[in-house]
């Protein structure tokens, strides 16, 4: 990923947090057959290193035999993300010499994978993820809450992996190359519009300023 040092987001908290906040990554391996990438929600655990991250694939996902075991894996987490108009900047009306661009924070993680399909492990790891994303719910659902043959027929469609990490990087593209005015522009011009995603923006563009 080319990652500027101003756009560089190397803190391991932060990059931990933003995991936790945003868990659904995109995993890209390479096969005898090309690229392959799939959609899945992460569980990061610290472990040795940069530490490991979990989930699982449908046993019917062919990813699970064309990535073999210990093949470097990338995992991709995307947070907010925005369109930045030219518009927005001071400097528009003074000389006019702005583009438009876009707004974003990622994490890129690399490491082995490894595949799990014992029946203990991924019994642990669904009961962990469900509890980590039903936690917000008035009354959280349990795995136990289904009957037991239903969770081992679930179980058992299922392959899991972990990845252990060797490498975790952030960028933080957030207008931290512009002028403190045009950052300024930005965030009033995010933070007027109605959606919640620019405002989230808003609020990240703010304290990148702030850091800098």
């Amino acid at each position: 990923m080319y990652n500027p040092a101003h756009f560089d987001e190397s803190r391991a908290e932060v990059l931990h947090a933003f995991i936790e906040q945003h868990p659904l990554a995109t995993v890209v391996g390479a096969t005898p057959k090309g690229i392959l990438a799939n959609h899945i929600p992460l569980l990061r655990e610290d472990g040795g290193g940069a530490g490991v991250l979990k989930g699982h694939i449908a046993r019917a996902n062919p990813m699970w035999q064309d990535v073999p075991a210990g093949s470097e894996v990338l995992a991709i987490f995307q947070g907010p993300s925005r369109y930045i108009s030219p518009n927005w900047y001071p400097s528009k009306r003074e000389h006019g010499r702005v583009v438009p661009t876009w707004n974003y924070a990622v994490v890129h993680a690399r490491g082995a994978i490894a595949w799990h399909r014992d029946e203990d492990w991924l019994r642990n790891l669904v009961a962990t993820l469900t509890d980590r994303h039903e936690r917000g719910q008035a009354a959280p659902w349990k795995v136990g809450d289904a009957p037991e043959a239903f969770v081992q027929q679930m179980l058992a469609a299922i392959v899991g992996f972990e990845i252990s990490v060797t490498s975790l990087v952030g960028k933080w593209k957030l207008s931290q190359n512009r002028s403190p005015a045009e950052r300024a522009g930005v965030i009033d011009a995010l933070a007027a519009l109605p959606d919640a995603a620019s405002r989230e923006m808003a609020a990240l563009v703010g304290r990148a300023g702030k850091q800098g």
